[in-house]
């Protein structure tokens, strides 16, 4: 198997390059400082997490809840966001609150391109237990079979399946943020679901998981509606948990991130789903490969109920059964300060200084969590503490806008997840064999990269976003966004993207002579220096030659 180019052995295969490295060629960039800081991380919560031991790890998911539509001889297409990539799939179908046995037929994943349109060439059948339909008894969840289907990190895979019965009432998740699509018929292997309506929700599904040797675990993040997104746009993938994953794998962390909020959650008392201490098991201690699980925002629910509202003590004694029961099971708890709530409509006195006790208890030394994600100190408003800072209000005074979001996946420490398996700093740089010249990102970034290169300097400069499995991102130093195939792989590589999804994937792979070749994802076709490096870097060539070989220089 050949070396990671990007790796030690990698960089020692590389020859002449690592020569010129080692005369000067170009000076090793200075580390970039961490973000977020360490808040009294126990070692156990430091310490890097074995890969999961049944080669499963969960990549995307939801948590279900009862009192879902009903269906009946239609077609689901249902659009996830994945954290993590993987060289094969399996699927979890729900029938955890249905009140009958529930049939699913023709069942298929693929890469979604845009809307309800998915790519066919990456189309492929789901079984279950090597059939095409399964039935799921009332209560029951069915796992389906391994399924040969490259998985991109930070991408969208589509999931289709057909119903050819009446369901009654769905196990679902309500607040999806994110259009899914309903047709009639048994329309499942269809490129495009034409006239199809649409929903905001997720019916019977609620996880994706993938299969990579280099996954580290996976973080669930159990809360209510601000981990479940509410505030943040529709298919914008903006939740804290999605900014989370998009840190975590920038860091070279391969750790997938579990959404299981549920907007109008408590932790003491079921309503708007089962109560974060009755869904424990199912919804943490039951996702594939979990290490680790950040206790978010139920609380404040509790905390909003009006005069029957649980005292402080009450809920942090709540609060120390599901530290307990982590414990139990393996896992490391990473507790959650609570963010302000003064505006809203459920505040009150009381309540304030239950969040306060609350805080303070999480915030000492004997609290029994892991580690501490200071949500409160992340959002509030330094002068006025118990509303949010103004900029991250999203108008009601309860919840974070997306800019509040992402302050909040930025106050998780990452070295709570063991250190990054990427070096810090350094950049790496491609010498096109076709005319020996850098790939650039010319003009600021804003132009199509082009081999026009003499000499290493800022816009020859690329980060390596591992996403597992020798796949692999390039952000450009040019202007800090990530090269994407654009049009699907039909118009030149430009660096304009700020997330890596199927079109800022690309597979690596090293040649007979050493050199190295990127495949993009997106069109299975190789990257190729046009016109012999005199035109832009195009991904169109069904097979390698020089003009689609480059060497990589790294620092």
């Amino acid at each position: 198997m050949p070396h990671h180019p990007f790796s030690p052995a990698g960089r020692r295969a590389l020859g002449l390059l690592g020569a010129a490295l080692a005369a000067g060629l170009f000076a090793p960039l200075p580390a970039m400082a961490a973000t977020g800081a360490p808040h009294g991380a126990s070692a156990a919560a430091s310490t890097p997490a074995a890969a999961p031991t049944d080669g499963w790890s969960g990549s995307w998911s939801v948590s279900p809840q009862s009192g879902g539509p009903s269906y009946s001889n239609q077609t689901l297409r249902q659009i996830v966001h994945t954290s993590i990539g993987g060289s094969s799939a399996r699927l979890r179908i729900s029938n955890a609150f249905g009140s009958a046995a529930l049939t699913v037929r023709d069942v298929h994943v693929a890469q979604r391109t845009s809307g309800s349109s998915v790519s066919t060439g990456t189309d492929r059948a789901v079984t279950f237990g090597g059939q095409s339909s399964v039935t799921v008894a009332a209560g029951a969840v069915a796992v389906s079979d391994n399924v040969s289907f490259t998985v991109a990190a930070q991408s969208d895979v589509a999931v289709s399946f057909y119903l050819p019965n009446a369901t009654g009432s769905a196990t679902y998740h309500q607040q999806g943020t994110q259009t899914n699509y309903v047709a009639g018929g048994d329309v499942s292997a269809n490129a495009t679901l034409n006239g199809a309506s649409t929903n905001g929700s997720y019916s019977f599904l609620t996880n994706l998981d993938v299969q990579n040797p280099a996954a580290q675990g996976s973080v669930v993040t159990l809360g209510a509606s601000i981990t479940d997104g509410v505030a943040s746009s529709q298919d914008s993938n903006k939740r804290w948990p999605n900014d989370l994953a998009r840190r975590l794998s920038d860091s070279g962390r391969t750790i997938g991130v579990l959404n299981q909020g549920i907007s109008g959650n408590k932790l003491l008392s079921d309503g708007a789903g089962q109560s974060a201490l009755n869904r424990f098991d199912r919804d943490v201690v039951g996702q594939p490969g979990v290490r680790w699980v950040i206790f978010s925002d139920d609380p404040i629910n509790d905390l909003g109920a009006g005069s029957g509202a649980p005292t402080g003590a009450q809920l942090i004694s709540g609060l120390q059964q599901l530290i307990s029961r982590a414990h139990q099971a393996g896992l490391s708890f990473l507790c959650s300060t609570l963010t302000p709530f003064q505006g809203s409509g459920g505040w009150t006195q009381a309540g304030e200084t239950a969040r306060a006790s609350i805080n303070s208890f999480i915030r000492g030394s004997g609290s029994g969590c892991d580690g501490v994600v200071d949500q409160d100190t992340a959002t509030h408003d330094p002068a006025n503490p118990t509303r949010y800072l103004p900029a991250y209000d999203a108008g009601d005074h309860l919840h974070p806008n997306e800019a509040g979001l992402q302050a909040i996946a930025n106050a998780v420490d990452l070295n709570l997840f063991g250190a990054s398996t990427q070096p810090s700093g350094g950049f790496v740089a491609l010498r096109a064999h076709a005319n020996g010249k850098w790939v650039t990102a010319p003009n600021g970034g804003s132009s199509a990269l082009i081999a026009s290169g003499d000499a290493i300097g800022t816009a020859q400069q690329f980060d390596e976003i591992n996403q597992g499995n020798g796949l692999i991102a390039l952000r450009s130093h040019a202007n800090s966004l990530i090269v994407t195939a654009e049009n699907a792989g039909a118009a030149p590589l430009i660096a304009n993207r700020t997330a890596a999804g199927s079109w800022e994937t690309f597979q690596l792979l090293q040649n007979p002579d050493g050199s190295f070749s990127l495949k993009a994802q997106i069109n299975g076709k190789y990257v190729t220096a046009e016109n012999a490096g005199a035109a832009s870097l195009i991904a169109n060539r069904d097979a390698v030659g020089p003009w689609e070989e480059f060497d990589i220089a790294t620092s």
